[in-house]
């Protein structure tokens, strides 16, 4: 029993998480033999399929979406480059979830996961507790936008919003828009609310890097040999631009001959009408747009101490060095959408080979409530 008097319920693996990183996960689970609510439950705290997809802005249609891969064993097909990429991929995860039955289970918060009796994890959640004896984490980063913290931020008489809750380019009509963030998210946002804002200022930590040229298989191994190096140390994992840099394509090119990716250096305070340099230069804005990317949410973990001096968690592979129990997919090298599948698999092959080798007790508490 739970704290609350509520029967604790029982499986093998429990996935959280339902985007790309969980329902891959889900599947490979299923196709080796696990049944979903009798081996496995999946949950996830979003109100419908779709992952963090759902949540996507409207003017990011499917068509501008980089490297999308499919799911293991259906593709997307069809796809109009119009439509919004939060329709057509929710679209594509329900049709997933119901061709493969894995029953997720929404929306399901989970709140925290712990030790419990031989040798199980206990996963707290809105809905109960479960009882289990691996968790794959597949939980993303949406949840977690990173707002940087400047001098005088509380002073700003304007709107400050993060790329989480960007609502497209129209909101910003007729406003000084200063775009905060050197990925791909602010090179977008920057092309899109040029033609209606007043004006744009765009400002980042570092010069942004771009990159000529197709993405080869090649590079694609590099960058994610480096991000692998930086999780195998227990380091926080890098934004994915910081490893690969940005494509240079017809729109960024077309944005630089037009001066709206003319890139400042970051501001060093913030004033009630606009940012300011210490060289005295000053910038007016209506608008402070964060694109300043998201962090991986797994506070969830935290009763197992699994971060490492470092700030991150020790990952080899999917695994957990700390704790062999739990696999982390969709984080670090895992975090683009291809990676998700390949980790999917190999956290299920993982988890296999822990379950055959680990006797399947069951603590005296379930025995008595089963």
């Amino acid at each position: 029993m739970n704290n609350t008097g509520a029967q604790v319920r029982e499986v093998d693996v429990v996935v959280t998480g339902a985007g790309q990183a969980g329902l891959s996960s889900a599947y490979h689970l299923r196709r080796t033999g696990f049944e979903p609510e009798r081996d496995f439950v999946v949950l996830d705290h979003a109100p419908r399929p779709g992952g963090a997809w759902q949540f996507r802005w409207p003017s990011l249609t499917y068509g501008k979406v980089h490297g999308m891969h499919a799911l293991p064993g259906m593709e997307l097909t069809d796809a109009d480059p119009k439509r919004p990429s939060s329709e057509v991929v929710a679209e594509y995860f329900d049709a997933y979830e119901r061709a493969f039955d894995l029953r997720v289970r929404r929306p399901v918060d989970v709140k925290a996961v712990r030790e419990g009796d031989a040798g199980r994890l206990l996963v707290e959640t809105s809905d109960g507790t479960w009882s289990t004896r691996a968790l794959i984490n597949a939980t993303g980063t949406w949840d977690r936008p990173f707002w940087p913290r400047y001098p005088g931020q509380d002073t700003f008489r304007g709107r400050q919003l993060h790329t989480a809750r960007y609502p497209g380019p129209q909101a910003f009509a007729g406003q000084r828009v200063v775009v905060v963030g050197g990925g791909a998210s602010g090179t977008q946002h920057l092309l899109e609310i040029a033609p209606y804002a007043a004006g744009t200022t765009w400002v980042t930590r570092r010069p942004p890097v771009f990159r000529e040229g197709p993405f080869t298989e090649d590079l694609g191994r590099e960058a994610v040999a480096l991000v692998e190096e930086r999780v195998r140390q227990g380091l926080p994992p890098k934004s994915v631009v910081s490893v690969t840099g940005l494509p240079l394509n017809d729109a960024i090119r077309q944005g630089l001959a037009d001066g709206v990716l003319d890139r400042l250096p970051m501001f060093d305070r913030i004033t009630p009408d606009g940012v300011e340099w210490d060289d005295g230069r000053h910038v007016a804005a209506d608008v402070i747009l964060w694109a300043t990317g998201f962090r991986p949410a797994v506070d969830h973990l935290a009763p197992l101490r699994l971060r490492e001096p470092g700030g991150g968690i020790r990952v080899e592979g999917t695994r957990a060095v700390a704790d062999p129990r739990i696999h982390l997919v969709g984080y670090g090298p895992s975090a683009s959408t291809i990676g998700a599948n390949r980790a999917g698999r190999a956290a299920v092959r993982d988890i296999r080979r822990l379950l055959a080798n680990t006797p399947r007790e069951v603590p005296v508490a379930l025995e008595a409530a089963g």
